[in-house]
């Protein structure tokens, strides 16, 4: 292995000779490289190795190839990179493909393989990487870390078929990339698309290269562009063969949205547009499409000659065309998904901006009108109710929005979002009805659903009623709530009592729930925090706040062990003699993987690391 190690090192002097002689390093910098060459050079070329080896010696080469870049750039020195650079990339390539077939299941590494090519403009390798990776992991997702996130199963391909288009100028490789791709995930939305745009954007490119050929009157015969392909013809193949795979309208109206970026396929467009019609006539996306498509209609109206008003009115004509298919829509697919698409849409043109009051007028008539008949269709989900009342209180229009308010839960009185929506805009009006449509609303409910009411009715009564009928209202709602919701209202009682009456009175609070379980762990730090915050915290005190928690959550919860020991440990008034006892009694209460889990922690706090 020394000997190995020897020719390394002495394949490395050409490149550090150049660089003491011309100037870039110093001697003694020379010598600290050839050290620490030496050094990384014996760990991977050992009997075990290990990959963050392989990446350390890596990354100090890469940091040597920026420090050699930056000295470059202050000496102005840019002459003898073949015999200096040139020589430290081969080294990390060398590297790369050691650490890739070692770890071949390492994606990350693949992809820090890529990157760094593409940086140093290697080409060639980079599509024989793509290939031996691909061959490797045909059907593997790219994995997560420092410099990669997580991508789709497919991201592989796309990757490097985009990488052969669009850097190597290669439609064709690119093409078998995808078809190669297609025998794998034979169902993939994403590799469809991007087949298809490739195929636009290779004919695109065919259509630009034959017109420069025109131009500069050269003879064609020679070069072969079929007129099918230049109008797209192979796009129109996988667009046909993957609409019979992928149903929805969804994929489809992602291919069209593709087609509409090339103004040479405007058949294709047409046909897409026809199939999308035929194929998803039921679907309310379609529908919205097809409505939304009369406002890209071209103007009837010479630019030059439109004037404001006409331009107005020119919109309107166009918002009403749109409206006319929505309201066919609606009439032929009364579902909620159908009215929430002519709602957005009435809502988008009532949000733009506009200085004509007749179409603003306009504008705000539909969306009102439009919220009105979903309503009384009842498809109208709990999202748009809020959106409805939000357009309606800022229009000013206060009691409609009170009135849309009460009636919402006439329909569906078992919807708590609905509850929910309705007393918030009680709360926000001042109504003299909250409490009344409080009580109602938990009648109605199933007290597993209660929870976020409660919430609400309790933190309106803070500001609202006086302490006796709010604490009244807590003890009602631990009643009321179901056993773990509970646990949640007995949190939010005792923040209540310390805000109101201080330490007093949420010991007090305490001391009447301490054995009303369910509990939460929050409840016992709550009130272990409010002890800690008081100018004489009494250890008595908290020994017993974590003696209570201990004996419901001891068993699943380590941290609470940790920082029993802690307060015993920093406390004044603690006994560090007890922290062995706490300790023993953890290890033998705590479960499963939370022993080593509390042993490492408690390690970590007898150094000083926690």
């Amino acid at each position: 292995m020394a000997e190995i190690i020897e020719e390394h090192i002495e394949d490395r002097l050409p490149e550090l000779l150049q660089l003491e002689r011309v100037g870039l390093f110093t001697r003694k910098e020379i010598k600290a490289v050839i050290k620490k060459a030496s050094a990384l050079e014996y760990k991977v070329q050992r009997r075990a190795l290990f990959k963050e080896d392989f990446i350390k010696y890596i990354q100090y080469e890469i940091n040597l190839l920026e420090l050699i870049r930056k000295r470059r750039a202050r000496t102005r020195y840019f002459f003898k990179k073949e015999e200096i650079e040139f020589s430290i990339v081969h080294r990390i390539q060398n590297l790369f493909r050691r650490a890739t077939s070692k770890w071949k299941e390492d994606i990350q590494l693949w992809m820090s393989h890529i990157a760094f090519c593409k940086k140093w403009n290697n080409r060639t390798q980079i599509s024989k990487l793509f290939s031996s990776l691909l061959a490797i992991h045909p059907n593997k997702p790219v994995g997560s870390g420092l410099l990669f996130t997580p991508l789709s199963w497919t991201a592989l391909w796309i990757m490097a078929a985009k990488w052969e288009m669009e850097d190597c100028l290669s439609s064709e490789s690119a093409r078998h990339l995808f078809l190669r791709a297609l025998r794998f995930h034979p169902e993939s939305p994403k590799l469809y698309q991007e087949y298809f745009r490739m195929e636009l954007m290779s004919a695109e490119k065919q259509r630009k290269e034959k017109q420069e050929f025109e131009q500069a009157k050269m003879d064609l015969d020679a070069l072969d562009y079929p007129e099918e392909v230049l109008n797209g013809g192979l796009a129109r193949i996988v667009y046909k063969e993957a609409v019979s795979k992928i149903k929805g309208a969804e994929f489809h109206l992602s291919l069209l949205s593709i087609a509409k970026l090339f103004t040479f396929a405007q058949d294709l467009q047409k046909e897409i547009y026809d199939h999308l019609q035929v194929l998803h006539a039921g679907d309310p996306l379609t529908w919205d499409f097809v409505a939304r498509r009369e406002l890209e209609l071209e103007s009837q109206l010479p630019e030059e000659v439109a004037s404001k008003q006409r331009k107005a009115a020119e919109v309107a004509r166009r918002e009403e065309r749109c409206c006319a298919v929505y309201e066919e829509a609606v009439s032929s697919l009364a579902t909620e998904a159908m009215w929430k698409c002519y709602i957005t849409f009435c809502l988008e043109r009532f949000n733009r901006k506009t200085n004509n009051k007749e179409l603003r007028e306009k504008r705000q008539e539909r969306a009102v009108d439009v919220f009105k008949r979903a309503h009384e269709a009842m498809l109208l989900s709990e999202d748009l109710y809020q959106q409805w009342l939000d357009l309606l209180l800022g229009l000013g229009f206060t009691e409609t929005a009170l009135g849309v308010a009460l009636a919402i839960t006439d329909c569906c009185p078992d919807s708590a979002a609905r509850w929910q929506l309705q007393l918030q805009l009680l709360i926000r009006l001042e109504s003299s009805k909250v409490d009344e449509r409080f009580e109602e609303a938990v009648r109605h409910l199933k007290a597993k659903d209660c929870l976020p009411l409660w919430s609400l009715w309790a933190e309106w009564s803070e500001g609202t009623h006086s302490e006796a009928d709010t604490e009244a209202l807590f003890q009602k709602s631990l009643l009321a709530t179901a056993p773990a919701d509970s646990a949640v209202m007995k949190e939010k009682y005792l923040d209540w009592a310390y805000r109101t009456g201080g330490r007093k009175k949420a010991k007090r609070v305490f001391i009447s729930l301490r054995e009303n379980r369910p509990f939460s762990v929050q409840f016992f730090r709550r009130m272990i925090q409010i002890e800690k915050e008081q100018e004489t915290c009494k250890m008595l005190n908290l020994r017993e706040y974590y003696e209570r928690a201990l004996r419901e959550f001891g068993s699943v919860n380590s941290d609470l062990w940790l920082d029993y020991i802690k307060e015993e440990l920093n406390h004044p008034c603690g006994k560090p003699e007890n922290c062995g006892q706490i300790h023993w009694r953890a290890m033998k209460m705590l479960q499963g993987g939370l022993v080593e889990e509390f042993v490492a922690k408690y390690t970590l706090l007898q150094i000083g690391q926690l």
